[in-house]
């Protein structure tokens, strides 16, 4: 089966779950009770972790689409931005549920944050390591002894250094372009949707290192507070539902709805950088993974987790093993989930 008519697949599956009543039972439409006894829908917080871009797609495309409405909720999609601290505005009462990775969330719990991943909207993560085309850097083990610019701290540093048998030195990320583009032997850290079409726009000739292929495989992923979840768990189960339901649309659809939307939050994205970034997130299977590889849309699997938890003991970021079940939950996600997704 093709990554688009798994898509299509998926997006069936979801349309039939919002039918059927996300919380598992049924419920009187609105239209058929008296004006005054509709409920308002709940009101939903959703912090993402930078400005809007084709890379949330499918949570506009789920908010343009009423699949958030039709689930029963009022999604408010918060932008994010450099120096916007996603885990203290949630710990604050700040935002409801945010966009992160798997690998910070087993950190966090780890030192006692209560944090839980309640889905995933990205089977890879799409940060990589980029190069000039000419660059004689063809593998991570060819990063030894070089400069990499970066986000310090990151937990791909410590994996590629260990893992690798390799040492460089790192410099502060800026989320620029300037550098790169003046010196040819100049590394450093991106997203394989966004750098290179720049790059490429100014001339140059990039290439990419996915940092997935490295060994080191966080999900990009959905959480909130275990307090949140308690207390909000329909709201929870909806939200997961449709945001899953608008990528499978926005991947395998048309994404123009959401395009619109993310044009008017942001005027700085044109049509043909989203078309791009959609491109880059097809062709290295960022959302959907790679169904050979037994990955689908939104899918975590326990063993994956628990590898990543693994790793990050083993690189001495966390003391002990984290249990994945403390801090993940895996029956959120709508539809029967693949083998080992339990």
């Amino acid at each position: 089966m093709s990554p688009r008519t798994l898509l299509r697949t998926t997006l069936a599956a979801l349309s039939a779950a919002l039918a059927a009543g996300l919380g598992g039972c049924s419920k009187p439409s609105p239209a058929n009770l008296p004006e005054e006894a509709a409920a308002p829908p709940a009101k939903v917080r959703f912090k993402t972790d930078w400005y809007p871009q084709a890379e949330h797609g499918g949570f506009y495309q789920a908010l343009a689409k009423g699949y958030y409405k039709d689930a029963g909720i009022d999604v408010d999609i918060v932008p994010g931005g450099p120096g916007v601290l996603v885990p203290q505005l949630m710990l604050a009462g700040d935002t409801d549920i945010a966009v992160g990775r798997s690998d910070d969330v087993a950190v966090f719990v780890s030192k006692g944050l209560p944090f839980v991943i309640v889905g995933v909207y990205m089977e890879k993560d799409p940060q990589a390591i980029l190069v000039h085309g000419e660059s004689p850097v063809r593998t991570f083990a060819d990063l030894n002894d070089r400069s990499i610019m970066g986000v310090p701290g990151s937990n791909w540093i410590d994996y590629l250094k260990v893992h690798y048998h390799i040492d460089f030195r790192l410099i502060p990320l800026n989320f620029g372009i300037a550098q790169f583009m003046a010196d040819k032997d100049f590394i450093q850290q991106c997203f394989v949707t966004n750098e290179p079409y720049y790059v490429t726009k100014n001339g140059g000739h990039p290439r990419t290192l996915l940092m997935s292929d490295s060994g080191f495989r966080p999900y990009r992923i959905l959480f909130t507070t275990q307090g949140y979840l308690k207390g909000h768990e329909a709201q929870v189960r909806a939200f997961v539902a449709a945001s899953t339901k608008g990528w499978a649309d926005f991947m395998s659809g048309d994404p123009a709805p959401a395009k619109a939307l993310i044009a008017k939050s942001n005027p700085n994205m044109s049509e043909e950088f989203m078309d791009y970034s959609i491109k880059a997130m097809r062709d290295f299977h960022i959302v959907e993974g790679r169904p050979e590889d037994g990955e689908r849309l939104g899918q975590m699997t326990r063993k994956r987790l628990e590898e990543q938890v693994n790793d990050l003991v083993q690189l001495k970021i966390i003391q002990k093993p984290v249990p994945v079940d403390t801090f993940v939950r895996f029956d959120l996600t709508p539809g029967d989930p693949a083998p080992g997704a339990k």
